[in-house]
This record gives C-alpha cells, structure tokens and sequence, in this order.
C-alpha cells in the first residue's frame, strides 16, 4: 500500500528534481557554445584555400558579431546571431556584452596573422579542440579540480592535452615536440583567464609550436 510523501519528502524531491533540470540546461548550453567554438577548426582550411579571404572573413564575422551584441544590449533582436548568444550565454553574462565569440574570432585572427602554417593551424585547433572540448568534459564528468585554477578540473585538462596532441599529430611526425606544444596549451586552457583564454591559447600555443616544432 502506498503512503503519501511527507513535506519534507516533496521538498526533497523537488530540490533533486529542480538540480537535475540545472545540470541538464547547464549541459545544453555548454554543448552549443562549444558546437561553436569547435566551428572555428574550419579556420586553418578556409586559410588554406584562401587566406586573405578567410581574414576577411574573420574580421567581418567579428564586427558583425559586435555590432549585433550591442543592439541586443539596446533591446533589439538581431535575427540567429541574437537568439544563439542567449542561448549559449553564462550566467555571468546576464546583462553584458557577450565576449566569448569576440575573442575567440580574435584568438582565430592573431594566430593566422602573427604565425605561418602549421604552427598557426596547431594554435588553432588547440583553441577549438583544447579548449573547447575541455570545457564539455568538465561540465559532463566533473572530478578533481585543480587548484589556482578557477574551477578547472583535472578530466577537462585530460581531455585538452589529448585533443591538442592528436591534432599536433597530424601536422608533424615529432611526437617530443607535439607533447611538448600539447602541455603548454594544456597549462595555458587551465589559466583562470575566463574568455581571454581565446587569445591567450592560440597565441601561447602558436608561439611554442614555431619555436620547438616547425
């Protein structure tokens, strides 16, 4: 025979039911900005196949970024930018200028313009697959978080340092090196840099691979 639950019960019940639903929006928002972060490992083939067009690209994609961003701040609605940012934006971002998607077109520019291939497709990829899957891992599988870093968590940096090295792979026979290259933007990711890690890895990580690898 079934009891009817208690108060304290239905408080209970509905604590685990209302963290559930926060993890799982958690989640969700984090794959979409990542879904967009991860976009910008295009960059280094567009740059290949047309390098002052992708620059172009880069820039524009940038200043119509910001030009939308601050008409939402004025309360106009700028149709698929405006309702992607909201979207995929933090908590911490509720009423701001989203900077996230700035910096990391940012980010994507310096490393094509200050370093030659492939050492700037390995910064890059180290901004799309080392930072960005890293973030995922850490909000899916939690773990140890490391200290002096603002929250960053040792399954994240796992998975930053594996995703640089795979990618680093592909670009050079070197594995000392790539291990090498695959560290610093593993160090750099767990930097309690919020969103300037978007400048800050490539550039980093670009910097390491000109000078120890290619």
């Amino acid at each position: 025979m079934n009891r009817g639950m208690s108060g304290r019960e239905k408080i209970m019940m509905h604590t685990v039911v209302n963290r559930k639903s926060l993890i799982l929006d958690t989640v969700q928002k984090e794959f979409v900005r990542k879904a967009i972060h991860l976009m910008i490992a295009l960059v280094p083939t567009l740059a290949g196949w047309n390098y002052n067009l992708t620059v172009g690209m880069l820039i524009s994609g940038i200043m119509v970024y910001t030009c939308a961003e601050y008409a939402r701040g004025k309360g106009h609605t700028v149709p698929v930018i405006s309702e992607l940012t909201s979207l995929a934006s933090r908590d911490r971002d509720r009423g701001h200028f989203v900077l996230g998607p700035v910096t990391l077109g940012l980010g994507a520019l310096a490393a094509l313009l200050i370093y030659p291939h492939p050492a700037a497709a390995i910064a890059i990829y180290a901004l799309a697959f080392g930072d960005g899957l890293s973030s995922l891992a850490g909000k899916i599988f939690g773990g140890i978080k490391i200290p002096f870093t603002g929250g960053k968590t040792l399954s994240g940096s796992l998975v930053c340092f594996t995703s640089v090295l795979v990618a680093g792979m592909t670009l050079s026979s070197n594995l000392p090196a790539i291990i090498a290259v695959a560290a610093a933007a593993t160090f750099l990711e767990a930097l309690p840099s919020r969103d300037l890690d978007n400048i800050i890895i490539p550039v980093g990580t670009g910097l390491v691979a000109q000078g120890i690898l290619f």
